[in-house]
Order: C-alpha cells, then sequence, then structure tokens
C-alpha cells in the first residue's frame, strides 16, 4: 500500500501543478500581449498627437498671417485718416484764423471810425461849452456888476 500511496500522490500532484505550469504560461503570454498592445497604443498616440502638432501649426502660421495682413491694413487705413484729418484741421485753422484777422481788422477800423467821431464830437461839445460858459460868465458878471451898482435886474434893466 505504500507504493501504491506514493504513485497516487505522485499522480495527484502532477494534476495539482499541471494547472500552475499552464496559468503560468497563460498569464506570460497576457503579458506579452499587453506590451504589445501598450507599444501599439502609445505608437498610435504618437501619430495623432504628431499630427494634431502639425495642424495646429498650420492653423496658427494661418491665423498669424492673417493677423499680420489685418494690422498692416488697419494700420494704413489709419495713417491715411490721420494725414486727412491733419489737413482739415490745419485747413480749417487757416480758414478760421483768416476769419478772425478779418473781423480784427473790420473792429479795428469800426473803433477808430468811432474813436474819431468821438473825438470831433467830444471837441464841438467841449467847443459849444466853452462858449456857453464864457457866455454864461459874461452874463454873471455883469449881474454881479449890476448889483454891485445897484442896479436892481428888472424886466427893462437887464444885464448885457
Amino acid at each position: 500500500m505504500k507504493a501504491r500511496n506514493v504513485f497516487l500522490g505522485v499522480a495527484l500532484g502532477m494534476f495539482g501543478l499541471a494547472p500552475v505550469a499552464a496559468i503560468s504560461q497563460s498569464v506570460g503570454q497576457d503579458l506579452k500581449d499587453a506590451g504589445h498592445d501598450t507599444a501599439k497604443g502609445t505608437k498610435t498616440a504618437a501619430k495623432d498627437t504628431a499630427h494634431g502638432t502639425k495642424v495646429a501649426a498650420d492653423k496658427t502660421a494661418d491665423g498669424t498671417k492673417t493677423v499680420a495682413h489685418d494690422t498692416a491694413h488697419g494700420t494704413s487705413v489709419a495713417a491715411h485718416k490721420t494725414a486727412e484729418g491733419t489737413k482739415t484741421a490745419a485747413h480749417d485753422t487757416a480758414h478760421g484764423s483768416k476769419v478772425v484777422a478779418h473781423k480784427t481788422a473790420e473792429g479795428t477800423k469800426t473803433a477808430a471810425h468811432d474813436t474819431a467821431h468821438g473825438t470831433d464830437v467830444a471837441v464841438h461839445k467841449t467847443g459849444d461849452a466853452g462858449k456857453t460858459v464864457g457866455k454864461d460868465t459874461a452874463h454873471g458878471t455883469k449881474k454881479a456888476v449890476h448889483t454891485i451898482d445897484g442896479k436892481p435886474e428888472s424886466d427893462t434893466n437887464q444885464p448885457r
């Protein structure tokens, strides 16, 4: 019975270890397949990333060219509009200066004329006033003389 137990133990032991060998071969294959799948996925991801980077670079270059062109055009338009505005402002300023100079000349002539007229009127008024003052002074003096001489002033005895 001893031999039989040994034989039975060996037979059962082989069946017990056989699945371990089969499982370990299956696990090794699975790891190998996983390595291949990882490599393939990495390669695909790298290709897709490279393609996406190239597309993004091309789009960025196109966008940069468009922005540069639009900026240059906008700058040119702004410079032209600024030049036109400057010319218009200079023209308007020159015209305004001419108008102011003309109005100032007219005002100066009017002021000179009015001053001359006012001076002439003042001279005449002063002369008239001088005459009136002279007449009034003479009349007052005669009246004072008559009063001193005792000649009363009446309707028939008027001072001259």
